[in-house]
């Protein structure tokens, strides 16, 4: 077991990342994460409460060495304290940076106030940009309210704003270039991600996913894309400079199935019930929630989540034959 004041695995990776999901609510139905009826949601008492969240951060960045917080869900936005629990996390030293990732459903309402609370930029989830393609995937016709959140946000000045966008064969799979088009022309960075088997049906196919090969070669039928000099690090999405717009720009895959990128890992999760994942793919988690309430110290708590970090897996295992998804889908993870 690790003794230094560092969220370290026995692999020699640090978990500096702390990805904290505020609740496992949504107010969209993607195909790819859960069903159109979608999901029993947690209890309420079983979620950790704006208190204990910010106790944990502060925990996190202040004893273990964690510099960036992002707030997830589900649906970050339904949380009604996620100022508070912003404002709380902006006011610790040292200062972690902050963000959100989130489907900017009533970010038009409230990217001001949690740009004013401390929160430094926002990732979108944009799959399309076709509303009636995006009532498809989503089940919801909401696509109107997700380009008036990006704009709400650009005006607040939470950038750089990332979109993420997965691409889903015989539905979207013909919007690469669109997509990153449509983020140049606006100032925002390009994301597209790999689709991976966290979907609560259990129903994902290798076969039905677009990988990154076949994105970059729909990509680079339109534009140059440029070998990225900036060390990548322990970033999840590999990037491109975009040649021929001012800035040079940059367009990222996320390929977390055909080009794994874990043993550069260096995030830690929290689910909004107080569990703590090494790993978004990981079979196991630590509960922290009850020992907060059953007045654990902080000592204690870091002690357990440095524990829980220490037993990380070299890899997630997506390609060997024992791989076996997580019980849990992304929506009740965090991202």
């Amino acid at each position: 077991m690790v003794t230094s004041p560092t969220l370290a695995d026995r692999y020699g990776r640090v978990a500096t990342d702390l990805r904290v999901s505020l609740t496992d609510r949504c107010n969209l139905r993607c195909a790819y994460c859960m069903p159109p009826e979608g999901l029993p949601w947690l209890p309420t008492p079983d979620v950790l409460s704006d208190e204990e969240v910010g106790r944990l951060i502060e925990i996190a960045v202040t004893r273990l060495g964690v510099t960036e917080v992002r707030f997830t869900g589900g649906e970050p936005l339904l949380r009604p304290g996620l100022a508070d629990i912003v404002a709380r996390a902006a006011a610790l030293s040292p200062r972690p940076s902050l963000s959100l990732t989130t489907n900017a459903i009533g970010l038009d309402r409230r990217a001001a106030e949690l740009r004013a609370a401390g929160l430094d930029r926002v990732n979108v989830s944009l799959d399309t940009l076709s509303p009636e393609r995006f009532a498809q995937i989503t089940h919801r016709k909401r696509h109107a309210d997700v380009i008036a959140g990006l704009v709400a946000a650009a005006e607040a000045g939470l950038g750089p704003i990332k979109i993420n966008s997965v691409l889903i064969r015989g539905i979207n799979d013909d919007e690469a270039v669109p997509l990153l088009r449509f983020a140049l022309e606006h100032g925002y960075q390009q994301r597209f991600i790999e689709q991976m088997p966290l979907d609560a049906g259990h129903i994902w196919s290798r076969s039905q996913m677009v990988t990154a090969d076949e994105i970059l070669a729909s990509l680079e039928g339109a534009f140059t894309l440029l070998a990225d000099p900036d060390e990548r690090g322990g970033a999840p999405a590999e990037t491109w400079l975009v040649a021929g717009y001012p800035g040079t720009p940059k367009v990222g895959v996320i390929a977390s199935v055909t080009r794994p990128f874990c043993r550069d890992c260096d995030r830690t999760r929290l689910t909004a019930d107080g569990q703590v994942r090494n790993c978004l793919f990981a079979r196991e988690e630590s509960d922290l929630r009850a020992l907060l309430r059953g007045g654990g110290s902080d000592e204690e708590l870091a002690a357990r989540w440095q524990a829980a970090m220490w037993g990380k897996l070299p890899g997630h295992g997506i390609n060997e034959p024992a791989f076996l998804q997580p019980s849990r889908p992304m929506s009740a993870i965090g991202g």
